[in-house]
């Protein structure tokens, strides 16, 4: 495996959570997701798609970190930074690293001390329940607990490589969005939009598409997250189309929408309301503002909405921490990516969404994603 970004990059998440964990007093970390995995190892593969075999790594107090993985997995986790990989031959129906995990953390723990797992929202533990009950009953004088936001600190904030990684995602749907009109017009199906679209990002340089959503319906659809149907785009349309693509790692996560044939007033001055929006928002994503800040910013040009957030962080995840609502206080610091997104509604079961991508700086906030133009295209 050939690291995305340099080993300095990777010993540096390790120093920052090390130094996070002595704050809580935490003897080991024990991670299992593909993007906790990934944010402290480099390990990229689409191999996650197989739910059948557990992945681990220990991140101790002090020293490198430990994985603990399928065989399968080894050479190409030889390949990385991480010089202590223990395997087993998985899946095993009697013991899947269960009992090899146990003495990774018995080596790594005293005993007495605290094994923690990431506990903020959007996490899960990606084991059998049946299997964390027995690796706590193999330890049973250490403390296992949550981390108290250990991961959700370290990973908010992005290095400049990560950053990089994001506007290059963000550079190639932009460019897929720019070609919407050789793929869409009245008559031709939404899914038939929907696989062509995918197509133009991968033409652009996109590794993987594995988020595409999107809707058409005369002024305005019900809602942003449902498949495509066999529906031509008529007249009178609006056609929004959502993408997370990844590249080397790393999503984009922005929408754009179009009409089809000229818009309606009110589809025109909803799409100007939430670039307004979005602009209003940009403006205040400064450090020190909070994510609710951004919410209310928003919220104000809006009006009401039950879209729940407006927003969120990006990175490895198509979502992660921050959600702009307004009960996250998270103070904004620079390096933050965020998502701003918000909804306009136009009638009874006809909304409007618009989301655009920027980092935080120093200075001020930085568009990812190539802003909106105020006037909705027109396809």
């Amino acid at each position: 495996m050939t690291l995305l970004l340099p080993p300095t990059e990777y010993h540096a998440r390790r120093d920052r959570l090390q130094a996070l964990m002595a704050t809580r007093g935490l003897d080991a970390l024990l991670l299992t997701t593909d993007s906790d995995i990934r944010h402290v190892t480099g390990f990229l593969t689409r191999f996650w798609e197989s739910p059948t075999r557990p992945w681990f790594i220990v991140v101790p107090a002090s020293g490198n970190p430990v994985a603990v993985i399928p065989s399968i997995g080894a050479h190409l986790m030889g390949q990385g930074w991480i010089a202590d990989i223990r395997t087993w031959s998985s899946p095993d129906y009697e013991d899947d690293g269960v009992s090899l995990l146990a003495a990774a953390l018995a080596e790594t723990v005293p005993p007495g001390g605290a094994i923690a797992a990431p506990d903020h929202d959007g996490t899960h533990l990606r084991m059998p329940l049946a299997d964390w009950a027995r690796l706590q009953a193999l330890l049973p004088d250490r403390r296992f607990a949550g981390d108290g936001g250990t991961m959700r600190i370290a990973r908010m904030v992005k290095s400049e490589a990560e950053i990089a990684l994001i506007r290059q995602s963000c550079a190639i749907a932009g460019r897929a969005f720019a070609r919407v009109s050789e793929i869409a017009a009245e008559g031709v199906p939404l899914e038939t939009v929907f696989r062509r679209f995918q197509a133009l990002c991968l033409e652009e340089g996109a590794d993987w598409v594995p988020y595409v959503a999107g809707a058409s319906a005369p002024g305005g659809y019900g809602d942003v997250i449902s498949p495509a149907t066999d529906v031509p785009l008529a007249r009178g349309d609006v056609l929004m189309l959502d993408t997370g693509l990844i590249r080397q790692g790393y999503f984009c996560d922005f929408d754009r929408n179009y009409s089809v044939g000229q818009p309606s007033a009110e589809v025109a001055r909803g799409h100007a309301t939430l670039v307004e929006a979005t602009q209003a928002a940009f403006d205040a994503a400064r450090p020190g503002a909070t994510a609710a800040d951004l919410f209310h910013v928003m919220a104000r040009i809006v009006g009401e909405t039950d879209a729940g957030r407006l927003g969120h962080g990006l990175g490895m995840q198509l979502t992660e921490p921050p959600s702009l609502i307004p009960a996250d206080q998270t103070v904004l610091e620079p390096g933050m990516v965020l998502t701003l997104e918000p909804a306009v509604t136009l009638g009874p079961g006809r909304i409007l969404v618009h989301e655009e991508n920027i980092v935080i700086r120093e200075t001020g906030p930085e568009w990812l994603s190539p802003p909106a133009p105020l006037e909705i295209p027109v396809i």
